[in-house]
């Protein structure tokens, strides 16, 4: 990571340009992929309801259940790439519109909370935070064996704080440097640093990890 400290500026233009192509592939999933299998189901229906042999209508019905499986696993996709409230809505929308996804993908029920009045924060802080909540997310589906998150904003007015809190089995942070799940959290401090925040982890064994995200906000 020393070389993206002493180059904040590649690192800005790497992450950028990441993240509109993000946009892009998320788009085409949504509008291309996801139109197109649209269109056969809707054709796959049509010559079902044409068809008398019994056998050939019971192996449309079931490549029906798949396409419609299909379909849904890319519009979950495509929210998990970049959900569209996020540039039209804001990030707390575009947040509870992931965290529904995350729920019926993970069967682990976030509780966010929000207090203070929201602020307006640029579209690259946006995305920042996002990620940053996005990736902690996804590190403790992997790792924290937990059934519930509480998910905090505090919205100030020169700051936006952000608490995530699992109540997993925890891990010692300094125990896995240069090892998963130390990538990502280097990844999400780094995040917040090019943007003027931070982030700040901390876990023990058997209690849980903390998550707290700072944001200065501008007048």
């Amino acid at each position: 990571m020393d070389s993206l400290k002493t180059n904040p500026n590649v690192c800005t233009y790497i992450i950028d340009s990441q993240e509109e192509e993000i946009k892009r592939i998320a788009h085409e999933l949504h509008e291309g992929v996801g139109q197109n299998l649209y269109s056969i189901l809707t054709g796959l229906q049509f010559l079902a309801t044409g068809e008398q042999d019994s056998s050939k209508k019971s192996y449309m019905s079931e490549m029906n259940l798949l396409i419609e499986k299909t379909i849904q696993e890319i519009r979950l996709l495509s929210v998990e790439l970049h959900p569209p409230a996020l540039t039209t809505l804001g990030l707390l929308p575009a947040m509870k519109s992931y965290i529904r996804c995350y729920t019926s993908t993970f069967g682990i029920i976030v509780e966010l909370e929000s207090s203070g009045e929201g602020k307006l924060i640029t579209e690259k802080q946006r995305i920042a935070v996002f990620r940053v909540c996005q990736e902690a997310l996804t590190n403790i589906a992997k790792y924290a064996d937990t059934a519930i998150v509480k998910m905090n904003f505090f919205w100030k007015e020169t700051e936006l704080k952000i608490t995530i809190r699992d109540f997993g089995k925890g891990f010692q942070p300094e125990e896995f440097q240069g090892n998963e799940p130390s990538s990502g959290l280097a990844a999400m401090k780094e995040r917040m640093l090019l943007i003027g925040g931070k982030c700040v982890i901390s876990s023990n064994i058997g209690e849980g990890t903390s998550i707290e995200i700072s944001l200065p906000l501008s007048n």
